[in-house]
């Protein structure tokens, strides 16, 4: 009995569930799935071997939408039928296919990441005024606590065991106010183009040398990545922190893998706040895990302070990740994406002047 055959790419490409058109080296529309016909109300008959720009205006400059391809996040398209829609609109080249390029148009998880990070970084402002204050006072009483408990130990009236058990918390809570204090380390980073790959692999070695043991760490790397601009202490301390964050919840996982990915994204710009221009962010860099990722309910918020998914966590990692790219000049994302999901923690960086 032969084999069933499968769905044809027509098929496959009308049944992607987000927007595309396939644009011609003219500049005409050869193709446009359902999904794109019901996000413009109109239809791949009426679109098909028209100019772009008469169904929609791209953003940017045309001079900036070259052949190695452009990326708009958070981008108000206007529609030439009418009305406008906000969408993360991303041309590609078509590999193999000189002046073919298609058009994605994503609308409502991506944009809303992209656009979170800007109230992000107002929420972290006022989360490290407040940490700063709080480490400045808590610090002083718990170094006389300490104090007091030293002095009690070598009394002979058998309270060792709880002397030991107050210096014990007492530490216990120092060290989460150290790691407030880095948290509000406001001082400027070291910024210079670097290579990230010994760096990647400098952190694949820590991790698999201690926490990340019953991992396995996988690379997929674009070998022709140009320098990053980067501050390497700190860019080590990200990737040691979201490689830590991914065994941590994959903990009793039998198959626990972790993949440490690169690429270089054309034409990839960010704004960094509203009304502000777009920043070339090509740079990226993820670190992926199939773990079963972050609750639901605070998934848009992972990178808030003291927000966590851990029972023990205290809500500061992730912040301090975030604190640390965007002082790098770039963005963090997370999001569950493929099939069967997957968790990515996405870093976006602004290449390196060579």
């Amino acid at each position: 009995m032969a084999e069933k055959a499968g769905p044809s790419f027509a098929a496959l490409f009308a049944a992607l569930p987000v927007a595309v058109m396939l644009i011609d080296p003219e500049g005409r529309i050869a193709s446009a799935n359902a999904e794109c016909e019901a996000l413009l109300n109109l239809s791949e008959r009426a679109m098909v071997g028209q100019p772009l720009e008469s169904v929609l205006q791209p953003p940017g400059e045309p001079s900036r939408r070259d052949n190695q391809g452009f990326s708009a996040f958070d981008a108000e398209i206007e529609i030439v039928r009418g009305g406008r829609v906000m969408v993360d609109y991303i041309e590609a080249r078509v590999p193999d296919h000189d002046g073919w390029r298609s058009v994605t148009l994503h609308t409502g998880a991506t944009s809303r990441r992209m656009g979170h990070s800007v109230d992000r970084a107002s929420a972290a402002r006022a989360a490290i005024g407040a940490a700063a204050m709080l480490a400045h006072e808590i610090k002083n009483p718990l170094s006389g606590i300490r104090g007091a408990a030293q002095l009690l130990a070598g009394d002979d009236d058998g309270n060792d065991e709880l002397t030991t058990l107050i210096t014990t918390e007492v530490d216990r809570i120092a060290a989460l106010i150290d790691r407030m204090q880095d948290f509000t380390d406001t001082r400027p980073l070291s910024l210079n183009p670097e290579n990230i790959y010994p760096l990647l692999d400098h952190a694949r070695r820590v991790a698999l040398a201690g926490f990340a043991r019953h991992v396995t760490i996988e690379e997929r790397f674009d070998p022709s990545l140009p320098p990053v601009m980067t501050d390497r202490d700190a860019m080590l301390q990200v990737v040691l922190n979201l490689i830590k964050n991914a065994t941590e919840a994959m903990i009793e996982q039998a198959d626990a893998r972790i993949t440490l990915a690169t690429a270089y994204r054309h034409g990839m710009a960010v704004s960094p706040a509203p009304g502000r221009p777009r920043q070339p962010l090509p740079i990226e860099i993820c670190i992926i895990d199939n773990g079963p990722g972050a609750p639901e309910d605070i998934a848009e918020h992972l990178f808030d302070p003291f927000v966590s998914g851990k029972p023990e966590g205290q809500g500061l990692g992730l912040a301090l990740v975030d604190k640390l790219v965007r002082d790098m000049g770039g963005i963090v994302q997370y999001a569950r994406e493929g099939s069967p999901p997957q968790s990515v923690f996405r870093i976006l960086l602004p290449r390196g002047s060579t």
